[in-house]
């Protein structure tokens, strides 16, 4: 779509999860509706690319977490998606013995133990940030941190244990082989989607909400912000008249960095499918590798927090460098000429992100239900920071979409429509 039409029933701003979560919801509603997209793609913080003949990569999300109550299972089965329920290399999978057993269940034992301590505190309804609940001088703490770098996109610091304790992880993670970010394409393709549409105003000073976006003005009654926390605490889409409760709410969810970095391994048959390579570096700026995922020849990084940041800032090429010095540093020297970087992410670098994915500061966990409430029965609020106990994830967006779409829809009930 080149052009907007003049108005809509419902606008939808955002392509990814949420939003197209937010547009299946409505299709039979009878009201019109358009999806406006920045990218030149639907998915969002989900995208596969094809990284080598021979490599499927998932530069965003790549796994469906709590599977067993994720929504994008049962989308995947209906549009005839192979999932893989292998289990994830996190585990019991260490190639190598550059973590030895007997130090990785110590760690183990440790950060359950941490995670047990941050669990008891939440009961008491206090919030504090998590690193309060490390044992102190303990030597795995550096690599706790790294974890949550992983988990959260940031250091403990920086977590509210409140919201920490609030998801719910139910330890089933399963993939889908074509890559989760085409699923989610596929899942988009149906929906009415305007790409290379940046809102860059929404005014609902009058009785209908004028969007200004760069391809022209659009009319709604109703509108659904599915856009990540960091572009509305930027003001990178204003409100008019201003809305600082929801610009508030958002910088006390910001979104942390969690970068990938696929590399090409030459003679791949030499190492598992499916291994996990970490060391035990005890410090937090350290990335943890996946050996032959789906039993490609490469290996996959994964970074986060302040670390993935600096990296990020580097430029480009600079994940892979690292990865390939710190891979030769655990296999030896040799290993580093069978590797060939293919591709990156710098999700923080990217305009319409700014990040990864959200996490609650100390003191805000409540600041997810403010973001998520709407605004005079006709702003209303999705994507993965508005899900109560799923964010973070691609099907906790998808959720919150249908959610707002659910909104609107008793309203138009009450409305008599």
């Amino acid at each position: 779509m080149t052009s907007l039409p003049s108005s809509v029933d419902i606008a939808i701003i955002g392509a990814g999860a949420a939003g197209l979560g937010a547009a299946h919801a409505l299709k039979e509603s009878g009201l019109s509706l358009l999806v406006l997209e920045a990218r030149d793609r639907v998915g969002g913080r989900a995208w596969t690319v094809q990284a080598s003949p021979e490599v499927i990569f998932d530069v965003g999300c790549g796994w469906l977490h709590s599977a067993d109550r994720n929504c994008f299972v049962g989308i995947a089965e209906r549009l005839n998606f192979e999932i893989n329920k292998d289990l994830p290399p996190w585990g019991d999978r260490a190639f190598g013995d550059v973590f030895p057993e007997n130090e990785r269940n110590d760690f183990g034992r440790t950060i359950d133990e941490f995670y047990e301590r941050v669990a008891e505190a939440a009961q008491d309804g206090e919030d504090a940030p998590a690193d309060r609940y490390l044992e102190p001088g303990n030597r795995w703490n550096p690599m706790i941190n790294a974890v949550s770098t992983y988990v959260n996109g940031c250091e403990l610091d920086r977590v509210s244990i409140l919201d920490m304790n609030a998801y719910e992880d139910t330890y089933f993670n399963w993939r889908v082989r074509a890559g989760f970010g085409a699923l989610i394409a596929a899942y988009g393709a149906s929906c009415p989607v305007a790409l290379n549409c940046n809102v860059a105003l929404i005014d609902h000073s009058g009785k209908r909400i004028r969007l200004e976006t760069s391809l022209g003005t659009l009319i709604a009654e109703k509108v659904i912000i599915t856009v990540p926390t960091n572009l509305i605490a930027d003001e990178a889409i204003r409100f008019s008249p201003p809305l600082p409760a929801k610009v508030d709410a958002a910088h006390g969810l910001p979104l942390g960095v969690d970068d990938k970095v696929t590399l090409a391994l030459e003679n791949a048959e030499a190492f598992p499918k499916e291994g996990n390579l970490r060391g035990a570096t005890m410090r937090t700026a350290m990335g943890t590798y996946h050996i032959r995922p789906f039993g490609q020849p490469c290996i996959d990084g994964f970074f986060g927090g302040r670390f993935a940041r600096e990296l990020e800032d580097a430029g480009d090429g600079a994940f892979a460098a690292q990865s390939i010095d710190e891979i030769a540093g655990y296999l030896g020297n040799d290993i580093r000429r069978r590797l060939k970087p293919l591709r990156e992410s710098r999700w923080a670098h990217d305009p319409f992100a700014r990040g990864s994915y959200s996490h609650a500061l100390p003191g805000h966990a409540g600041d997810r239900a403010l973001l998520a409430a709407p605004v005079d029965g006709r702003l209303f609020f999705a994507g993965e920071a508005t899900s109560p106990n799923f964010f973070s994830t691609a099907h906790g967006a998808r959720d919150s979409g249908e959610r707002a779409a659910r909104e609107i829809l008793r309203g138009e009930l009450r409305r008599g429509r």
